[in-house]
């Protein structure tokens, strides 16, 4: 489940926003003790203005593709949808602009994405000017409370079915095709 989140952080945030369902789609990082995760909200996406101590739902979604029927022996099946998925349940902690956390991770979120050759760092912006955008951004955590993995990796078909799928996944030159192929040769295939 780490593994999902930090690979596919760009997660959904589902609250409870002046009475209704409210989603924001936003990259978030997993605490190095792996307790809570960390992000920030633009000040304009007024989905944090009750999110004190209330708990949400984070998805974070990995990789996902359809499955034909068409690669089974047999036309008594039908098309399906194989994915990753990861479902974080927690109590969100609003962080003061003074929390040198917000800083870090904004740092830590850079050089996450950053291309490794690229010359670009925060570090080397002007202090002012990075003053004048971090007072558009609200920081939170979430303590996590609950997290379950969700998976459909064609568990209920054949090792043959499975083979097939993987080696059909494998020849697509997709990075989601490929990556269900992996996670269907780790889950679904017995162990011999």
């Amino acid at each position: 489940m780490h593994e999902v989140i930090n690979n596919h952080g760009f997660a959904t945030i589902t609250s409870n926003h002046l009475g209704s369902l409210t989603a924001t789609h936003l990259p978030l990082l997993l605490s190095e003790d792996k307790t809570e995760l960390i992000g920030h909200f633009a000040k304009a996406n007024r989905q944090w203005v009750d999110l004190e101590g209330q708990e949400i739902l984070v998805v974070f979604q990995g990789p996902h593709c359809y499955i034909s029927p068409s690669w089974y022996e047999s036309q008594e099946t039908v098309p399906t949808w194989n994915y990753v998925t990861v479902h974080v349940k927690g109590k969100v902690h609003l962080l003061t602009d003074e929390d040198p956390r917000l800083w870090q991770s904004m740092v830590e979120l850079t050089e996450k994405y950053e291309d490794p050759a690229s010359s670009y760092s925060l570090d080397d912006v002007d202090p002012t000017y990075v003053a004048s955008l971090s007072k558009g951004v609200i920081g939170f955590t979430v303590t996590i409370d609950s997290i379950e993995g969700k998976a459909k990796l064609s568990q209920n078909h054949s090792k043959e079915r499975v083979e097939r799928v993987i080696e059909t996944l494998s020849s697509i030159n997709r990075s989601d095709e490929r990556a269900i192929a992996k996670w269907m040769q780790i889950k679904s295939l017995p162990i011999e």
